[in-house]
């Protein structure tokens, strides 16, 4: 089953692959990644997949602590950036495989973890993504799902707009509670979920996707006109030396398989 959003996904990220592992940007923040990585605390001779794994920054943090990494993802762009990284990093545990979050390539109870960061918000169908994620987890597992929370409901939609309007590959943010109950739903006992503010400039969120010069300035004097308390956008935007920064809310959500209620 193909995603309806994949063709953007892939037009999106064979853009962003290039630089998205730069090391001012927050998806490659250190401190995040050893955070995360304390927090779900694998063990060493667990098999890990990471699920749209982009440049498979989180897989390859994880690497020297597990037996095996597979990474994921449905842009060979971005895979490619991952397996360069695996290689300088002289990572001999990993593999690579194109494919989609909505159809796993493996078979059922393969992986002790499963992992996806920061790629929720792209899937049309969250939940098909999330039970795919659960059949490949063994009895037991963790299933860890990082994701930028949603704003306020009377924002959501403007944010998401937004959103769209810089990354047409984005679909909507999904807000805690709605995080939580996936995890309730396929019958996980939810271990952890603990939200960090990731602050980001404008001028380098917009940068990344390469977003249209017209939409750049629409999307920053939107921005603009929220700090000076007109309508508001769900970024919640300030000022910090004369430019414009919001505040992303990741979420880490860890749940065990087997042992909800």
């Amino acid at each position: 089953m193909k995603s309806r959003n994949l063709d953007l996904v892939n037009q999106s990220f064979a853009v962003q692959a290039e630089n998205f592992e730069n090391k001012n940007d927050i998806f490659s923040n250190e401190d995040y990644l050893n955070y995360t990585l304390n927090e779900v605390s694998p063990g060493t001779s667990d098999v890990m997949l990471e699920v749209a794994a982009g440049t498979c920054v989180n897989g390859r943090a994880f690497a020297p602590h597990v037996s095996s990494v597979v990474c994921l993802d449905a842009t060979p762009a971005m895979l490619e950036v991952g397996k360069q990284g695996a290689s300088r990093e002289h990572l001999q545990n990993m593999s690579f495989v194109c494919g989609t979050a909505e159809e796993l390539p493996f078979p059922d109870k393969s992986f002790d973890i499963v992992f996806s960061r920061l790629a929720f918000h792209h899937f049309t169908d969250t939940d098909a993504v999330f039970s795919e994620m659960e059949r490949v987890l063994k009895d037991g597992g963790k299933l860890v799902m990082i994701d930028m929370a949603a704003p306020a409901e009377k924002c959501r939609n403007t944010r998401d707009e937004l959103e769209r309007l810089r990354d047409p590959s984005h679909v909507k943010n999904l807000s805690i509670t709605e995080m939580q109950q996936m995890y309730t739903a396929h019958g996980f006992k939810l271990v952890k979920s603990e939200t960090a503010v990731m602050p980001k400039s404008l001028d380098t969120w917009l940068s990344l996707t390469k977003t249209p010069e017209t939409l750049c300035r629409d999307i920053t004097d939107r921005m603009t006109a929220d700090i000076r308390g007109q309508e508001q956008t769900g970024f919640s935007p300030y000022l910090k030396n004369g430019r414009i920064f919001f505040d992303q809310n990741w979420v880490l959500n860890i749940g065990i398989s087997g042992t909800g209620e």
